[in-house]
């Protein structure tokens, strides 16, 4: 991956295409190959440097192929694609809304399918086409929201907890420890009653500044 990582991000995995869009290309050019020797239309000289010319076609396909991939972070997803020409997107893991994929008979035998990213409103939908393993890329998306998640409402709890150590010098590590474990606790269970529904997305937020002493 090109993208440079952030602070404490790490790759978690990376996916390309399948195979199967090299086939074409690859396949297009032996049967050049096979025409050239059965017809004998040119010299060797003039057929083999017209099978080398030809060659340029699936060796193009090919670094598209290698260059063109998805990398899961701890915090985003990254799509990069060209060699000579580069393209790259992100999808912050925290606007990410909700992630399918599809597979028809045939790309479950082989193994590729379509995945489908629903992000926030201002980033819209994403279809990626002929994924290699759509369902692990899927499936590691949705671990890396929930690692995600677990971490920020940790970070907030651990902030609180500094800035009420940093009110009260004299309270001791384990007095500290305390409120950081009961506000996690009430984050979280926040987080989860919002998730369900159960409190609009203003109650949450306010909720969560009240718990953060905001």
């Amino acid at each position: 991956m090109r993208t440079a990582l952030k602070k404490d991000e790490k790759i978690l995995i990376t996916i390309r295409q399948h195979w199967i869009i090299l086939a074409l290309p690859v396949l297009a050019w032996f049967l050049l190959l096979i025409i050239l020797l059965l017809l004998k239309w040119f010299s060797f000289a003039t057929g083999l440097l017209i099978v080398l010319v030809a060659a340029i076609y699936p060796v193009y396909e090919y670094i598209n192929w290698k260059y063109n991939l998805w990398a899961v972070t701890t915090m985003r997803v990254v799509d990069e694609s060209g060699y000579f020409s580069r393209y790259s997107k992100e999808s912050p893991l925290d606007k990410i809304n909700n992630v399918e994929y599809d597979q028809s008979i045939i790309g479950r035998i082989l193994g590729y399918g379509d995945v489908d990213i629903q992000t926030a409103a201002e980033m819209g939908e994403t279809t990626y086409k002929l994924i290699h393993n759509p369902k692990l890329l899927k499936d590691m998306i949705t671990h890396a929201q929930e690692e995600y998640k677990k971490n920020q409402i940790s970070s907030q709890a651990t902030q609180l907890a500094e800035a009420i150590a940093k009110a009260n010098p004299m309270a001791s590590s384990s007095t500290a420890t305390a409120p950081q474990t009961m506000i996690g606790d009430e984050l979280e269970k926040l987080f989860q009653l919002f998730q369900k529904g159960a409190i609009t997305q203003d109650e949450y937020i306010a909720q969560k500044n009240k718990l953060m002493g905001k």
